[in-house]
């Protein structure tokens, strides 16, 4: 006699959630392995990041997979947070195919660096290399602001990206200089021509399919990036690219690829960051933790960029680093973590000088700055973490 329907769903069902559940089980080993930073915030967050990305993977996998039917969606945000993420950032995407013909319009907003990619599958959590990529500047846009895109394997008029036989993604990324003030883009995909997408179904199977790809992938990536920043910590203070470090292609931001340095830094220490910027379309600085995610930077100021800095008089940015408010404007604060990364992005740059990075204690950090660096009052400080929470909103819309 077979099994009824029902009693076979259920089975599917059951033992999707059973292997989901124990491959994020698995998975909570990872924030205990060995580099993973003791005594600070790291370990919990590494849980942290865990919990949070279950969502993306969810995203990812089993609510936005579907090229036939593609929402661009956020990636990240003030809870969300993965890969480096740049607090000056809104990461927006869909899943696409190398095959079909894809139309994406909206308006531009208003971000400082506007990029836009078609991505490959790849041997990392976030796929391979970028196939084409536009950035604002080349995007034709109407006097409205408003704009057309195309994504497909063959040419069309206008603004058009190229899709591969393995693409599975497009990618917009926006960053934001001046956070109150500029606006971010607001658009929608749609796949035209072809055959019409059957309706969908989250049947047992298509559940079960996802929940095992999400449970791996929260794994694979929290692994990928907690790997990856060991090959920067046995070099501290130090900045170099990821280029410099492996050969794997990736997703990486066109335009400019960010340089980045492991600090740790005990409560007594400070570090000092000096460097003069280029000519960039856009230009940052920002902390990270051991697991590639950024700080709260809805009230902490643990980035700054070519909005917010002060320049020296001869064009140099210094910035420092410690656990207690220096009264600088430049200060950035590591948020209570005692190690973690920073990394300096210069966007469509004229050239991409190499900061340079100095550790010393505290009571010497008079003696290795001009006298006249500027500093703020505490009501200026105020201002400075009520104007980021603003500017959240103003990007987020909550």
């Amino acid at each position: 006699m077979t099994a009824p329907e029902t009693d076979i769903d259920d089975h599917v069902l059951t033992q999707a959630w059973e292997q989901f559940c124990d491959q994020l089980k698995a998975a909570g080993r990872i924030p205990f392995r060995e580099g993973v930073p003791v005594g600070d915030l790291n370990r919990s967050a590494g849980f942290r990041c865990l919990a949070q990305n279950i969502g993306l993977g969810m995203q990812f996998f089993l609510e936005n997979d579907d090229p036939l039917r593609p929402e661009l969606l956020h990636y990240f945000d003030p809870i969300r947070k993965q890969g480096g993420d740049n607090p000056d950032a809104v990461y927006v995407g869909g899943p696409i195919n190398g095959t079909d013909t894809y139309r994406i319009r909206g308006d531009r907003g208003s971000a400082r660096y506007f990029a836009v990619t078609v991505v490959e599958r790849g041997n990392t959590p976030w796929g391979g290399g970028v196939v084409s990529s536009l950035f604002g500047q080349d995007l034709h846009i109407e006097p409205d602001g408003s704009f057309e895109l195309i994504c497909s394997p063959d040419p069309h008029p206008g603004n058009w990206l190229k899709t591969s036989p393995n693409t599975f993604r497009v990618t917009f990324r926006q960053f934001f200089a001046d956070w109150e003030n500029e606006r971010p883009m607001h658009a929608g995909i749609e796949r035209i021509g072809g055959q019409p997408a059957p309706s969908p179904k989250m049947d047992p199977e298509r559940l079960s399919r996802g929940l095992n790809a999400v449970s791996r992938w929260v794994g694979d990536s929290l692994t990928y990036w907690a790997d990856m920043i060991e090959r920067w910590k046995v070099r501290p203070n130090t900045f170099f690219s990821y280029r410099q470090l492996d050969d794997n292609a990736i997703d990486a931001t066109p335009g400019g690829e960010p340089l980045i340095a492991y600090w740790q830094l005990p409560a007594d220490e400070a570090i000092i960051i000096r460097v003069t910027p280029p000519q960039a379309c856009y230009w940052a600085v920002e902390f990270g933790n051991y697991w590639w995610c950024s700080m709260d930077y809805r009230g902490i100021l643990s980035n700054t960029n070519c909005h917010y800095a002060q320049l020296e008089e001869d064009g140099e940015l210094i910035l420092v680093i410690a656990h207690v408010d220096t009264g600088h404007h430049n200060w950035l604060d590591p948020a209570g973590f005692n190690e973690g990364y920073v990394t300096v992005r210069w966007m469509q740059a004229d050239h991409y000088p190499l900061p340079r990075a100095t550790q010393i204690s505290l009571g010497e950090l008079d003696e290795h700055l001009p006298a006249t660096m500027k500093k703020v009052t505490a009501a200026e400080r105020a201002e400075q973490i009520a104007a980021r929470r603003r500017g959240v909103i103003q990007r987020f819309g909550v």
